[in-house]
């Protein structure tokens, strides 16, 4: 254990600070100008990286929840890593504030005079109203943070005496968690992306959204391990079994999530009802056709591709760059989703999109950072810890 210890504690490099304050500070300053050249553009995209921030933060602390019900031992060494991730949920009320005050830019529903004229709009007012849905948003963010609060302070608190009781009580926690996670997951995906289109049904859009989180959840994580790794930050004891099983998480997810996409829209397609096949067919105009047959591409073919093979799944740069490439394909099935409804002529791209896309990457390593400074890296007050060092497939 005096292997495992001599790393719990480390300072990160301060060039990486600075990188997340430079990305931060230049982020938030262009998406403030964006919001006075494009204010409805700009909306868009502080929903999209919302939900971008969502994704890595809830599916984390789900990757957390996972390993403690599941009573996975090989991922106790960096469980830290998606720990630490998870506290992006934190962020997420602070993000939601702007959008709670312009929802009318963003969702028909919120519009009184299109609700007095649509009678699926006057159906559907008793949950698609603005109050309810400030309300129910709100206490969907609480659970997540409190959830996050006693499941990390829990694991921390094991730092300090090892006591197995602290895992007994995230056990029972994540056990939960579990459920509720379902129903959080599904009703923000269905409030925040689904109802943009107010007209639209999906009986499984909430999986659809739930399988893409996990696998941005796992890139991110994918990424800093090994980076961590690589650079002495992680125990040497971790080897390439490790990797593999990160790899082969990351492999059985794309597949998922390409199952979960090609059943929503075999569904609709074969049912052929007008008030879903309309969605897919404005996403089948103009140039948004380039961007729904490359999503099949993006998405699903270069990942399965590139992470198919069993070295693949075990290489330190393979795992990189294909973790990477799943971060900018989760980033690319939300555009897909959400700005369609912004931009229904066709797909706008520029600068005001990359200032949010900056923003957002600075304040996650902005905020890892700040985590990895506070607290040990390496859990090492876990009793699965030793047994963990010595896996092996």
């Amino acid at each position: 254990m005096d292997n495992v210890l001599q790393y719990s504690k480390k300072e990160i490099p301060s060039k990486i600070n600075t990188i997340g304050i430079v990305l931060l500070v230049l982020g938030l300053l262009a998406a403030v100008l964006a919001f006075f050249v494009d204010h409805t553009r700009s909306t868009y995209n502080l929903l999209l990286n919302f939900m971008f921030i969502i994704s890595i933060g809830l599916g984390s602390l789900f990757l957390v929840a996972l390993e403690y019900v599941g009573g996975a031992v090989w991922s106790t060494p960096f469980r830290r890593v998606s720990e630490f991730l998870s506290a992006l949920l934190y962020l997420v009320p602070l993000i939601a504030i702007p959008l709670f005050f312009n929802l009318h830019d963003l969702f028909h529903w919120s519009h009184q005079e299109a609700v007095e004229s649509d009678r699926l709009l006057q159906q559907k007012s008793p949950f698609l109203n603005t109050s309810f849905f400030i309300i129910r948003g709100l206490v969907v963010f609480a659970i997540w943070m409190i959830f996050y609060f006693f499941i990390s302070r829990n694991s921390r608190n094991q730092d300090d005496n090892g006591k197995q009781v602290f895992t007994k009580r995230n056990i029972k926690l994540s056990a939960v968690f579990m459920p509720v996670f379902a129903f959080t997951i599904s009703l923000a995906a269905i409030d925040w992306i689904m109802s943009l289109e107010a007209h639209w049904f999906s009986t499984i859009f909430g999986v659809y959204y739930f399988s893409g989180t996990v696998l941005a959840a796992l890139a991110s994580a994918t990424i800093i391990i090994v980076l961590l790794k690589e650079n002495n930050y992680l125990p040497h004891g971790l080897v390439s079994d490790h990797y593999y099983s990160l790899g082969a998480l990351l492999f059985a997810f794309t597949n998922f999530w390409a199952y979960i996409a090609f059943s929503q829209y075999l569904l609709i397609w074969y049912a052929n009802l007008p008030e879903e096949t309309f969605w897919f067919a404005q996403r089948w105009e103009g140039s948004w056709q380039v961007i729904s047959l490359g999503i099949i591409l993006v998405h699903f073919v270069i990942p399965y591709a590139g992470l198919l093979s069993q070295p693949s799944k075990m290489n330190p740069r393979r795992l990189i760059i294909m973790s990477s490439w799943i971060l900018f394909a989760h980033y690319y099935d939300l555009y897909w989703l959400i700005m369609p409804n912004f931009s229904k002529e066709g797909v706008i791209f520029g600068w005001i999109e990359i200032a949010f896309v900056i923003a957002t990457i600075g304040a996650i390593i902005l905020l890892f950072g700040y985590k990895m400074r506070k607290n040990n890296l390496v859990p090492i007050g876990d009793p699965k810890l030793k047994r963990a060092m010595d896996f092996r497939l």
